[in-house]
């Protein structure tokens, strides 16, 4: 009597990020470590306004979690290190051109350090490889960000924690849902381009 074997679909292979599918090494590394700086730098200048926050919406966040889950945890630690040293050696590419440690803002700063450095570790363990993935990603490394940068609000501006909360996370959380979205959408996209490998 024949026996026939079922094999479940192959997972995606964890341990690679999207950045270590292209070539090179040293050189790919050090590229990519000062590209995802400059991006964050700019993506900081998209900044809007918030009436009654010293926080604006920027497309920094973003940026930071896309330089995170695209070059992984070492990379990604490097990179928003230095975007972080630059901006407080007088760079103004912090949110709307400034510079400089101790703003209002510099908390979420120092949050996205850490949150890149999360969301990249999770990332080499197959955190963007799908929709519901990159949403959990997205998600931790957007809390992380605020874990950080609403109590340093509070620290630097005398406010309450509640007062901090209501100025500096709650009108941006449709935001961050948005730029979630997004991830969720080109991060996903990017593997399945690039093989599921």
């Amino acid at each position: 009597m024949a026996t026939t074997t079922v094999t479940a679909p192959a997972a995606p292979r964890t341990g690679k990020v999207l950045a270590d599918l292209l070539p090179g090494a040293r050189t790919r590394d050090v590229a990519l470590v000062l590209g995802g700086a400059a991006l964050t730098g700019v993506a900081a200048q998209i900044a809007v306004p918030v009436p009654g926050s010293p926080v604006p919406v920027t497309g920094q966040t973003f940026a930071a979690l896309l330089v995170g889950t695209s070059l992984g945890a070492r990379r990604g630690f490097l990179s928003l290190g230095l975007y972080a040293l630059i901006g407080m050696s007088g760079m103004p590419w912090f949110a709307g051109g400034t510079s400089g440690a101790g703003g209002a803002s510099f908390g979420y700063v120092l949050g996205m350090l850490l949150a890149s450095t999360v969301v990249g570790a999770l990332a080499r363990r197959g955190g963007d490889r799908s929709v519901a993935r990159t949403a959990g990603t997205m998600v931790l490394g957007s809390a992380i960000i605020y874990a950080v940068g609403v109590p340093y609000l509070a620290a630097s501006t005398g406010m309450s924690l509640n007062q901090a909360v209501a100025a500096g996370l709650t009108p941006f959380l449709l935001g961050d849902a948005l730029k979630a979205a997004l991830a969720m959408g080109a991060l996903p996209t990017a593997w399945k381009f690039a093989g599921g490998k």
